[in-house]
């Protein structure tokens, strides 16, 4: 039997190698003709990510690629995308020496080369070597679309957005997209030119994978239809259900949240969890813990503080909460109310039944895990595009409830506890509409993954047209 290669190249980072191995995994059990190739790029910050084992029956196989000289960190300080991009660029000549083994080898067809969004310069090498290359895009449909509007934006204005513009009529949004919304990447002059570049380079792909499913962002996807876009494939929910990409947590501490939510009434308890970059300063804190208190509702609340200077937020102290909460918020605590944690099981926790609702920065990730198991969320955006994912899930999608749409990670912007008291009551009422459409997507992204599903359907497609095109090169 004739087996064909794809080599997959993930960003660096665990949770994007985590996407790219349950995509991998998942084309290598719809078709034993396929063998899959992870390149493993490595952060210089960064202790080296455990890939784990070769995947199912040595079908899939990791290669870290070799270290190489990483940008100034001036460019990290000045903007986290421009870094990252011209860190993954600086591999070319690594990345092509795979490509070109590849095609060398007898053991398998190439047949492909599928890349995430900041590996878009992997496009053009495969393009030159007369491989096909595909975009596996991690985030939603409307993302890719405001990320395609960031490129016509240019060729119209010849300049970055401006919060102050007039608010963007973009193709895969029924609403008018605010300029005040803009994600804050995109106002700094090298994060715009970043994803500028990004936007350009993929409609040189040959397909484009999302990880969504037809149902959930119908609107979208439309979009993208006959405006020259490369071919659409959804294949998702895809998710990280045994939390591969944050290893695991001490088993103390799991079995304290875990058993905790057992003893929990059935949706009854809100999650507050905001991510691997998301943090909260003293203040903030405290209008949450006031919002918590007034909204009656038990809670488990993953939070950490901001970092002293560049580098991932650290763990709160027990006794640092106890300066800057208050008393009768951490009477609630002793009281067995609630749980502050710095770190959750997310998946574990969302798909209890003890969970009532989900505060969330919106990571696309984090929003498929919680539809997945039907839970409606309330918006708190920090970072990268969660903006635009959280105007989505309040105004277009009607999924989630508006906390805040403009908050930003690294700004001096409060959200008070009057709003944190209305959304958290809102998440934990009992048959709203809102909770309704919650469980009908969840039944639909199930729906999707099953045998003549949207998303099955999808990826048998992209199945179908890689090999055929890998054949009619042999």
């Amino acid at each position: 039997m004739r087996k064909y290669e794809l080599i997959l190249i993930p960003s660096p980072g665990a949770g994007h190698i985590v996407s790219f191995f349950q995509l991998a995994s998942r084309l290598v059990e719809r078709d034993n003709r396929l063998t899959i190739t992870i390149l493993v790029i490595n952060l210089p910050f960064d202790p080296p990510k455990s890939t784990g084992k070769d995947g199912p029956a040595t079908s899939i196989r990791y290669i870290t690629l070799p270290d190489v000289e990483p940008p100034p960190i001036q460019v990290l300080m000045e903007s986290w995308e421009k870094y990252n991009s011209d860190l993954i660029e600086s591999h070319l000549s690594n990345v092509n020496d795979v490509v070109v083994k590849s095609l060398q080898s007898s053991s398998a067809s190439l047949a492909g080369v599928v890349v995430d969004l900041f590996c878009s310069p992997f496009i053009d090498l495969a393009n030159e070597l007369n491989v096909p290359s595909y975009l596996f895009f991690t985030s939603g449909a409307a993302f890719l679309s405001y990320i395609l509007h960031i490129s016509s934006h240019f060729d119209r204005f010849g300049r970055v957005i401006r919060e102050s513009d007039p608010d963007s009529i973009i193709t895969g949004f029924k609403n008018p997209y605010p300029s005040n919304l803009t994600p804050p990447f995109v106002l700094k002059e090298a994060g715009y030119t970043t994803f500028l570049n990004h936007a350009r380079r993929i409609l040189h792909a040959k397909g484009i994978l999302i990880n969504t499913f037809a149902e959930l962002e119908s609107y979208a996807l439309g979009s993208f239809l006959g405006d020259g876009t490369p071919p659409i494939y959804t294949i998702g929910p895809i998710l990280d259900l045994q939390g591969k990409a944050h290893g695991s947590l001490n088993s103390n501490k799991h079995d304290r949240i875990m058993g905790w939510l057992n003893r929990q009434p059935e949706s009854s308890v809100v999650f507050l969890c905001f991510g691997s970059l998301g943090s909260m300063d003293m203040p903030q804190m405290r209008e949450v813990a006031i919002g918590l208190h007034r909204s009656g509702a038990s809670f488990l609340w993953a939070v950490r503080k901001p970092p002293p200077e560049a580098g991932p937020p650290t763990q709160y102290m027990e006794e640092e909460l106890k300066e800057i909460l208050p008393a009768e918020f951490m009477k609630l605590l002793e009281e067995g109310k609630g749980i502050i944690c710095g770190w959750a099981p997310q998946a574990q926790v969302l798909a209890h039944n003890a969970i009532a609702g989900f505060v969330s920065h919106c990571g696309w990730n984090s929003i498929m895990e919680s539809l997945w198991f039907g839970r409606p969320l309330a918006t708190w955006p920090m970072y990268a595009e969660q903006r635009v994912n959280a105007f989505q899930l309040v105004k277009e999608m009607e999924l989630a409830v508006e906390l805040s749409l403009d908050y930003d990670n690294e700004g001096s912007k409060i959200v008070e506890a009057d709003k944190v008291e209305r959304a958290i009551r809102c998440l934990m009422e009992q048959g709203n509409d809102l909770r309704r459409r919650a469980k009908e997507a969840a039944d639909q992204g199930r729906r999707a993954l099953m045998e003549g599903g949207s998303s099955f359907i999808s990826l048998g497609s992209f199945i179908r047209d890689v090999i055929v095109d890998a054949k009619g090169d042999d």
